[in-house]
């Protein structure tokens, strides 16, 4: 896109005349300075042209002397500067704001802080002038100087500033991690887990190195796909505190997030248990061998795993940094251990080892350890549920997401790297042990093949050793029956239990610090309120101190029962739960196709991320079927709670832009149905005002649209442009919450008009979207129609026959006591606003007595303040006394009443239905839809007809048989037979006296002066029009009329044309 600037546009040229975009110019030269002082009139602001050079370079006029400081500028893309100091990248200074545009102005130059959500951590979000606020300014014709316009537009001096910079100054003692310690090292330690030593031999042993590749290849498939959806949501906006939660949690809103946060955060909590119970289980072995017991295996893997949670809690509370150098410490001691195993793959085997099984690298024992043999009651699928977890703990690094430095770049790159190194280092493990060591062996060495002995032809056979006894008999060496071939292999066997108690102990630190990062996330975010208490943050680092306790707590909980084989599954089933929505969030978002879907880690694919969801659910049944039963159960059972609490977030997550597409596409298909009588429903538009003044109004057509139909309550602003527009837009938001709040299923919407006729007719025509436009109005009998000015009569009355120029039915509903109760509304709103202040005085009144009680000598001196608010606590407590003591009547009791009469359950009575000419059926479909309501079921239909006196019985017999082709249930039918006999003269004579304030009486006059009448009062009754309809006026003419219960509600429907049937 290109801007063509006219020439003249900074120049100091006088205009010929001036208009609202007068602004003065800020002279950027300084040595023209004083010139530009001397000139007074400023320049026009001549507006950017799009025009026919669109495809053109971007163009700019300089003033004279200037273009050396662009051309500057532009010179092959390096930093330049001008004389004032000018960085040609920064955006934010006023020196740039004026050089780029040559001028002071109030629009606002883009920035960070105008796109933050309200109430966002990263600091206040920052309001841009509005166009109003714009044009009132220029209106004022003020000249801006740079002190103030610069400040506006650049987003300074707004309120909120120093509140900034004052956290920015509480963040510099914050630890924040790179994204090789935060990610990289954590995510490392957590998948090697001691899987990694003592069952990966033996899953060789089982599957062969073949399937066993293909094994840890379909683990790795699931933490892939995983890691590329986590990077893809990570790069989507800020990452704050919560890790997997978090993602989830804004993707895809709080009933997923919430129900699976919480599984989660107790996932870790439990699995600091499971590693710290594999430590001490690892110990109790060593004490075994050595004859150290202390009591029991049992109790002293609870000795020895209670002290290792409180020393690692300890380590956790002394702060990220702490643990950060823990993790780093331990790592070099994996990675130790893992090289030490590599090293003793290639050190000469002795006869001990020999005899163990381990032969150093053997084609034959590598072709023959190739292909499967599963023992009895093991396979692929079972060989793989154990296996798995050792893959799992990618989102260790997520887990501190609040810790990182840079969230966005550290989660992808040190989630992903992660998972690529360990993959290497399982497969290559899982080749050296499977090319090394044979699956049986006796562990004598005496078992060597002597001359002259038949060969049975296995690997081991060749290499000289007779391992055949143990087809016969169980032997203790090899890949099938020892689980210590790793530290038999590595070249100092230490180390291996060094490692296999980093491994333990890391992941059992990361999960301790995750499950209370998680669960601090998830309570901050209000979606449990039980769980507020555990929100609370303590230090730089907002650490969940609670937290800790809470997990330390659980953890201690399940080391105590020392036998988690049971508990075991549910843990990875809750694992693969969260990697599967992370998965499901990354597919939902693109598939949502919303605008702000756009991760900057484009090495994803949507229908890859759905098939890893599948494939974590598919996973989920192979580890264990009832632990994945049970995990459904509790997410649904969570879901439905978050759903029901309906939590007050607003996360923008991929969910709302779903409903939205669905939507869409759902009105865009409905425009291609053709309208049919039988899906005939009343879409109602309801001229209430503000929905809360008109309650009543708003009730009984919500009664017949729940459910069924559409239903808009309308306001129509009337007054000057830029009051009512104001005006308008600030209630919006909070008149849909009243309808929300109300669980009332209508819209709001509002109109600003010159005169409320003219916003009628705009709502009328313009309301509504393809098919869901509405087709009946709905409007309130005005009572006051005798003494109000003619004009509203007659805007009064010209809706309603603007509606039927559109096309649209109107109802009619009046209650003996009106439908405004504004007034009632203003003045509870005055009491809430005294008691507010007179809580608030009582409040300041006991603080003061409080320190007057506690500050001895020094209260007596500030015993004269305290007295002036002494002073006025009478006062106020009179104004509210008088207020609250005032008769009844002030609050009109008996409207406020009737406000609530359709919001309570119905009496039991009828619903007259006077059909008196067929109208479409809208003044029979209303009532009918009536009594399917609860509130109303015990109203019955009674049905007024007009017919002939001599022809009683058969007209009820006809309408009877009308009734039930159209299957609409009645009480009774009442057929009036003196319908059409003319009214008695005092009828007459009422109705004359009535209409003779709107008549023209234009045959009393002369032809000139009545042609003016009717040109100024066009609404008037002329006596030609009264003359045309005498016969009609003479009978009782309405189309239809409701009467429920008995109630003094009456409700007059007409549809636009008889001929428009609604059943």
């Amino acid at each position: 896109m290109s801007l063509n600037n006219s020439s003249n546009i900074f120049l100091d040229s006088v205009p010929s005349n001036t208009n609202r975009f007068q602004v003065n110019v800020i002279n950027e030269n300084h040595e023209s300075s004083a010139a530009a002082n001397d000139n007074t009139d400023p320049p026009h602001y001549e507006e950017t042209s799009f025009g026919d050079e669109a495809q053109k370079r971007l163009r700019i006029s300089f003033r004279p002397g200037n273009q050396e400081c662009y051309d500057n500028f532009f010179q092959s893309g390096e930093t330049a500067k001008t004389d004032a100091s000018f960085h040609a990248y920064d955006s934010h200074t006023n020196t740039y704001y004026l050089q780029t545009f040559g001028h002071n102005t109030m629009d606002a130059v883009p920035k960070i802080e105008y796109y933050r959500n309200t109430g966002s951590i990263s600091g206040p979000k920052v309001n841009r002038p509005s166009l109003l606020e714009i044009h009132e300014q220029l209106a004022k014709n003020v000249a801006v100087t740079p002190s103030s316009a610069d400040r506006v537009a650049n987003g300074d001096g707004i309120p909120g500033d120093e509140q900034a910079e004052n956290k920015e100054d509480n963040q510099a003692g914050v630890v924040k991690f790179g994204w090789v310690k935060g990610v990289l090292v954590r995510c490392m330690l957590n998948i090697w887990g001691v899987m990694l030593f003592i069952r990966l031999s033996w899953i060789v042993g089982e599957a062969g190195i073949g399937l066993g590749v293909i094994i840890i290849g379909l683990a790795v498939t699931v933490t892939g796909i995983t890691g590329l959806s986590t990077s893809a949501i990570a790069t989507n906006g800020c990452v704050r505190g919560g890790g997997a939660y978090y993602l989830i949690s804004r993707s895809l809103g709080p009933e997923f997030g919430g129900s699976i946060g919480l599984i989660f955060a107790f996932a870790n909590a439990v699995a600091v248990a499971m590693y710290v119970v594999g430590f001490a289980e690892t110990v109790v072995d060593l004490l075994k061998e050595s004859d150290s017991m202390m009591v029991d295996p049992t109790n002293d893997i609870r000795i020895i795993g209670s002290i290792t949670v409180v020393i690692l809690l300890g380590i956790s509370v002394a702060g990220m940094e702490w643990e950060a150098k823990a993790q780093v410490i331990l790592l070099v001691i994996l990675l130790i251990a893992i090289a030490n195993f590599f090293i003793g793959t290639v050190i000469p085997s002795n006869n001990e080892k020999k005899s163990r099984g381990f032969f150093n690298y053997q084609a034959s024992i590598f072709a023959e350890n190739f292909g499967p043999r599963f023992t009895k009651g093991e396979g692929f699928f079972s060989v793989f549920a154990i296996f798995f977890p050792a893959a799992t703990g990618i989102l260790a690094g997520a887990n501190i997401s609040g810790d990182l430095e840079d969230p966005q770049d550290a989660i992808p790159r040190g989630t992903m790297l992660a998972i690529f190194i360990t993959t290497v280092v399982y497969l290559g493990v899982a080749i050296c042990v499977g090319a090394c060591v044979v699956r049986d062996a006796t562990g004598n060495m005496n078992d060597t093949i002597i001359s002259g002995m038949n060969c049975n032809g296995s690997a081991a056979c060749g290499l000289g050793y007779d391992f055949s006894r143990c087809r016969h008999e169980p032997c203790q060496y090899g890949l099938m029956n020892n689980f210590q071939v790793m530290s038999m292999v590595s070249g100092f066997g230490p180390l291996i239990t060094a490692g296999i108690f980093s491994a333990t102990l890391s992941s059992a630190l990361a999960s301790l610090v995750s499950a209370p990062k998680v669960f601090q996330a998830l309570c901050k975010d209000n979606i449990y309120k039980a769980l507020q208490f555990f929100a609370k943050g303590y230090g730089k680092n907002n650490e969940p101190l609670r937290g800790y306790i809470l997990t330390f707590l659980i953890a201690m909980a399940f080391i105590l029962i020392a036998e988690l084989n049971t508990i075991a599954p549910i843990i990875s089933n809750f694992f693969l739960a969260s990697y599967a929505l992370i998965n499901f969030s990354c597919f939902h978002a693109s598939y949502a196709k919303s605008p702000g879907w756009r991760p900057a880690y484009g090495i994803y694919n949507m229908w890859v991320s759905l098939f890893g969801a599948v494939l974590c659910c598919a996973v989920m049944f192979v580890i264990n079927w009832w632990a994945a039963v049970i995990t459904y159960v509790i997410e649904f059972f969570l879901y439905v709670y978050v759903t029901y609490k309906k939590p007050d977030v607003n996360w923008g997550s991929s969910t709302q832009a779903l409903s939205y597409v669905s939507a869409l596409d759902n009105a865009l298909e409905l425009t291609t149905v053709e309208d049919h009588v039988k899906n005939f429903r009343p879409q109602c538009i309801v001229l209430t005002g503000g929905p809360m003044t008109r309650p009543a109004l708003l009730d009984i057509t919500h009664a017949f649209t729940k459910n069924s139909g559409l239903c808009i309550c309308c306001e129509v602003f009337v007054g000057p442009r830029k009051l009512c527009v104001k005006e308008m837009n600030g209630g919006m938001a909070k008149k849909q919450a009243w309808l929300i709040k109300n669980k009332i299923k209508a819209f709001y919407a509002a109109v600003a008009a010159d005169c409320f006729r003219d916003g009628v007719r705009s709502l009328l025509q313009a309301s509504g979207l393809g098919r869901m436009k509405p087709n009946t109005l709905v409007i309130g009998y005005k009572k006051n129609w005798r003494k109000a000015p003619l004009t509203e009569t007659e805007n009064y009355v010209g809706i309603i026959h603007d509606a039927f120029d559109f096309e649209i039915g109107v109802v009619i509903v009046r209650i003996s006591q009106g439908f405004d109760i504004s007034q009632v509304l203003q003045v509870q709103e005055e009491l809430e606003r005294l008691e507010q202040e007179r809580l608030a005085l009582e409040a300041t009144i006991k603080d003061n007595e409080c320190e007057e009680e506690s500050g001895g000598i020094r209260g007596l001196f500030k015993k004269a303040g305290k007295l002036n608010i002494t002073k006025t606590t009478p006062k106020k407590d009179g104004s509210i006394n008088t207020i609250q003591s005032m008769h009844v009547g002030e609050f009109n009791q008996k409207l406020v009443e009737a406000s609530t009469q359709f919001k309570k359950k119905q009496e039991k009575g009828t619903i007259d239905v006077w059909w008196l000419f067929d109208d479409g059926g809208l003044t029979l479909l209303i009532p009918y839809i009536l009594t399917l309501r609860k509130k109303w079921k015990d109203c019955k239909l009674r049905i007024y007809v007009g017919g002939k006196i001599n022809r009683i019985e058969e007209e009820k017999i006809a309408m009877a048989s009308l009734l039930s082709k159209f299957r609409i249930k009645f009480a009774d039918i009442h057929i009036i037979g003196d319908i059409n006999i003319k009214p008695n003269k005092e009828s007459w004579k009422v109705f004359e006296e009535m209409i003779e304030p709107y008549r023209l009486h234009e045959s009393c006059k002369d032809l000139t002066t009545a042609e003016k009448l009717k040109r100024e009062t066009p609404w008037k009754i002329t006596d030609a029009e009264l003359e045309a309809v005498k016969e009609k006026k003479g009978r009782n003419d309405h189309g239809g009329l409701l009467r429920p219960c008995g109630k003094g509600l009456y409700l007059s429907s007409q549809s636009v044309y008889p001929d428009q049937e609604v059943f």
